[in-house]
């Protein structure tokens, strides 16, 4: 199953609208994965016009009164995956995310709020984060792409400020 994975778009508060780049990327997935700050619904509306698409809320989403599920836990071919805005403290730090993943016990645990792309494996926890195709922090903009297939998961992490949209490629168990 190839999933596109998105997060922190802030759409009609930092950005006008998802750069046409992710469409191109995301041609082609089965599902799409937004892990918070949406802000607007009309994102959610308009990736679902590429697949299905699948929402987690966002610090800045209860600001603006969105109502969306704080976390969700898929099963996707074999593989637990939890989807997480990941709001902890400090911003981005892996052991909470991994203790966060824990608590939702799932092996694999999508997270945004920092603006800036990572796959890390703290363990046997797979911590992904697709950064901002639209407010990035001190990076390029990106999204993700992620091929699981029989329990093995592949993700790139895809800078859509390139014209070719170069991906950089991770593999993990």
């Amino acid at each position: 199953m190839l999933i596109g994975v998105i997060s922190d778009t802030h759409i009609k508060d930092r950005a006008s609208e998802i750069p046409e780049a992710v469409f191109r990327v995301f041609e082609g997935v089965d599902m799409v994965l937004h892990a918070g700050d949406l802000i607007d619904t009309t994102v959610k509306d308009t990736l679902n016009k590429i697949a299905p698409t699948y929402c987690v809320q966002g610090n800045m989403d209860r600001h603006y009164g969105l109502k969306l599920p704080k976390n969700r836990v898929m099963e996707i071919e074999g593989v637990e995956l939890g989807l997480n805005h990941g709001e902890v403290y400090p911003r981005g730090d892996t052991q909470q995310l991994k203790y966060l993943a824990m608590e939702m016990d799932v092996k694999v645990l999508i997270t945004g709020h920092t603006h800036q792309a990572f796959v890390k494996q703290i363990g046997d926890i797979l911590l992904l984060n697709p950064g901002s195709p639209t407010v990035p922090r001190l990076t390029d903009p990106t999204v993700m792409l992620l091929n699981i297939n029989n329990g093995n998961i592949d993700s790139q992490i895809v800078k859509i400020g390139d014209p070719l949209c170069k991906a950089l490629n991770f593999s993990g168990p």
